[in-house]
């Protein structure tokens, strides 16, 4: 249902509404949301498809209001079993990188249950984490550390839980689990190859001198590359390692020049810390310049639209038309603009 095929009665009552409401930011989205809760109605929508609707919906609204606070905050979320051990090396693990990068002032989100998620919950201590749990008949509560701060929000559905565990972080640590962690890896590895996400830092962190990843990247060089399901270079943008400080390093410095990207029309807008230099997009041209479908990599200043929305406008920028095919290598290119010389 669009604005088109609303009657006009019906059109001055959902305007009337939002003016009631208050809404005056962002009104089109708000009247969409509307419009399509009375298309389900109209349409005689089966009541469980209904339930899935409404419940996922108010999910999201609790968890876009657990995070809203801290949205200036930088996050990670940790993955991994919810069935590891205290004494297991693996918790330990969870627990040192969490401690490790809430000192460097990141907040460390997770599943909000046992096992790894407390370990990397106890590691960044309450007041830097966030939880997003899922009611099940056997994990009942959130643990304690996040529960005692009340930043934790429950969900009935994996879809948005996943939705909240991934849209609000910038970097990524799967300890070893089950199906669930697999599940979430395998999630974001799919939303990186695809360029469904933004490119982000993904580590895949074992105990000292275990072989679990090990074991994946063997299965994707036997049998995945080989097949031709995946491309050789897909699993590239991950870092396999035992060690709590690579994983730090590694998840920080992505983030040492890069700052953020928008698109503008067919316009990919880099934007950086520092700024490059001549001989920098020079290089970056010499061995990036495939990626683009038209043109080369330039410097830029604040585009029209980015100007208007005040976004990062200080920042220095560089634009390129992305051949959409590339955009699996859009991660190897950040990873060479952190190296840059300028970048210090």
């Amino acid at each position: 249902m669009t604005d088109a095929t609303l009657d006009d009665d019906l059109r001055r009552e959902l305007t009337a509404l939002l003016d009631r409401a208050g809404i005056h930011t962002d009104r089109t989205l708000i009247s969409r949301m509307l419009q399509t809760a009375l298309l389900l109605g109209t349409e005689h929508t089966d009541r469980l498809d209904l339930k899935i609707a409404s419940a996922a919906l108010s999910e999201m609204h609790e968890a876009f209001r657990l995070f809203q606070p801290f949205h200036t905050v930088p996050k990670v979320t940790v993955f991994g079993s919810a069935r590891t051990l205290q004494d297991d090396p693996l918790y330990v693990q969870a627990r040192d990188v969490a401690t490790e990068l809430a000192g460097d002032g990141w907040m460390v989100v997770t599943g909000a249950g046992p096992g790894i998620m407390q370990a990397a919950a106890e590691g960044a201590g309450s007041k830097m984490s966030l939880g997003v749990s899922i009611r099940l008949p056997f994990e009942e509560h959130a643990n304690e550390v996040v529960a005692q701060d009340d930043r934790v929000v429950s969900m009935k559905y994996f879809f948005t839980r996943k939705l909240m565990l991934m849209k609000e972080s910038r970097g990524f640590v799967c300890l070893p689990g089950g199906f669930g962690t697999m599940d979430e890896m395998f999630e974001l590895l799919t939303l990186q190859q695809t360029g469904k996400a933004e490119p982000m830092p993904i580590v895949l962190l074992d105990e000292p001198g275990g072989t679990f990843w090990n074991g994946l990247k063997t299965f994707v060089d036997d049998h995945l590359v080989p097949a031709g399901v995946i491309s050789p270079q897909d699993l590239d943008r991950v870092l396999i390692t035992d060690s709590v400080q690579e994983a730090v390093a590694d998840i920080t410095g992505f983030w040492r020049n890069y700052d953020s990207l928008r698109w503008v029309g067919d316009r990919l807008v880099l934007r950086l810390v520092h700024e490059p230099t001549d001989a920098d997009v020079e290089n970056l041209n010499e061995r990036f310049g495939g990626m683009c479908a038209e043109g080369r990599i330039e410097r830029t200043e604040p585009l029209g639209v980015e100007r208007a929305d005040g976004d990062a406008v200080e920042l220095p920028r560089l634009v390129l038309e992305l051949d959409q095919r590339a955009v699996g290598s859009l991660y190897e290119l950040i990873r060479a603009i952190d190296d840059l010389p300028s970048a210090g």
